[in-house]
């Protein structure tokens, strides 16, 4: 088992006003095989939360400390996350022109694993995780994510954390923009990725409806930039009914 620890974690961004503190004092344990939901209205810090694990230099740590397995997670560069084992799919994923899908996926799974996968069980591999996720089999020669549409480009990224097997893997919003059967299949594909690897998810979403084909173990309500309220899968069920006006009127 892999622990992913945030300790009291507080994170600052730079603005036309001023340093601005988002995230307040942040504390999370993930296990690998198990799922947590960060839920929570816009501007909450869910976002913030997910670019910080992964590096984003926008994001500056100024207190607490995020560990993998005990190592410093805020010491690694962005490569060394992705090696250390940490996926973060988008909330928008990028273009990347010149470079094909085939290139990108063998040369990141390389890059990730210190080795070349072997071509003939890569390729198979590549063509059966596709397949699932109902990417059509033109798209390996076609640029990253070029031309693709929201639920594609999603699809795509879902299809990278499946190649690359991450210990634990943040996804930011991934279910916006889906439709109802683009969501079934991304959420298949994540359950896929936990059950065959024990993967750690943390999943960040503002509604509930992905929640009914990913269930969480644990539900965490993010309101300005601290952890409001935890709980079980009840809990989502209980936001999906109240909202987040109870936790706003007690912030206001």
């Amino acid at each position: 088992m892999s622990t992913l620890e945030i300790k009291d974690l507080h994170v600052s961004i730079d603005t036309e006003q001023g340093e601005k503190e988002i995230l307040k004092g942040v504390s999370l344990v993930i296990n690998t095989n198990e799922t947590h939901a960060i839920m929570g209205p816009n501007g909450s810090g869910k976002s913030t939360l997910a670019s910080t694990i992964a590096g984003h230099p926008r994001y500056k740590v100024t207190s607490g400390s995020i560990t993998l397995d005990g190592a410093d997670v805020l010491e690694m560069s962005v490569d060394e996350r992705a090696k250390a084992g940490l996926f973060l799919a988008m909330q928008y994923p990028v273009e990347v022109p010149g470079v094909t899908m085939t290139n990108f996926l063998r040369t990141a799974k390389t890059a990730i694993d210190g080795e070349a996968p072997k071509l003939r069980t890569w390729t198979k591999d590549v063509k059966e995780a596709m397949a699932k996720l109902k990417i059509d089999a033109d798209f390996a020669s076609r640029n990253v994510n070029e031309g693709f549409s929201g639920g594609e480009k999603k699809r795509v990224e879902i299809l990278q954390m499946e190649l690359f097997k991450p210990k634990f893997s943040i996804l930011d919003e991934t279910d916006s923009g889906l439709d109802v059967d683009a969501l079934k299949t991304v959420s298949e594909g994540v359950n896929r990725a936990q059950e065959e690897n024990q993967m750690g998810t943390l999943l960040i979403t503002h509604y509930t409806r992905i929640l009914r084909y990913i269930k969480p173990d644990f539900v965490h309500v993010f309101v300005d930039g601290r952890i409001a309220e935890q709980g079980g899968a009840e809990l989502a069920d209980r936001l999906e009914e109240e909202g987040y006006d109870r936790f706003l009127n007690v912030q206001a």
